[in-house]
């Protein structure tokens, strides 16, 4: 055997095992992803039953409903909107701090054939008025915002906010 067909069959061996590698890489992260969809989202395309993702949204005012206890924890049912669709929701645990009517929610867990959400976790966002300390003195620093000239600008305006003249 030449020294050019060693080489040859080193860099094919190199290749299969990289190849092979990177497959299995992919499919193990295939098991793990988790992917946000809206309520509009879900009612355009049904997700593949069975596969958890996160479902994002305002949690619709009058529609939380505590339904006693499940296995020693307590069982809320509500709906999650986008201003155009609505998805219900069951969760069974505790409800973070933050979260109440009219407030944006992340929720996840796996959608059933029935068409209801079964929630594992809730994660309750803070509303478009909430701005951290830290973006605060930002915006400041910038020149983006004076506070005495007024309350920030809007969180869909930090990432586009233009110095105020």
């Amino acid at each position: 055997m030449t020294r050019k067909r060693r080489r040859l069959y080193v860099l094919l061996l190199c290749g299969l095992g990289i190849g092979s590698a990177a497959a299995l890489t992919l499919t193990a992260f295939q098991d793990n992803l988790v992917f946000f969809r809206s309520p509009s989202d879900i009612a355009a395309e049904r997700p593949p039953e069975g596969r958890a993702f996160r479902l994002g949204g305002l949690v619709e005012a009058g529609s939380v409903e505590r339904h006693g206890a499940y296995d020693g924890r307590p069982a809320i049912r509500f709906r999650v909107t986008d201003g155009q669709h609505t998805v219900p929701v069951v969760f069974t645990g505790v409800l973070p701090d933050l979260f109440r009517e009219g407030q944006g929610v992340v929720t996840q867990g796996i959608l059933g054939t029935d068409g209801v959400f079964r929630a594992r976790e809730v994660l309750a966002r803070h509303d478009e008025t909430y701005m951290p300390p830290e973006v605060a003195d930002a915006l400041k620093r910038a020149g983006h915002w004076d506070p005495a000239q007024g309350a920030p600008p809007p969180a869909a305006e930090w990432n586009t906010a233009r110095p105020r003249s």
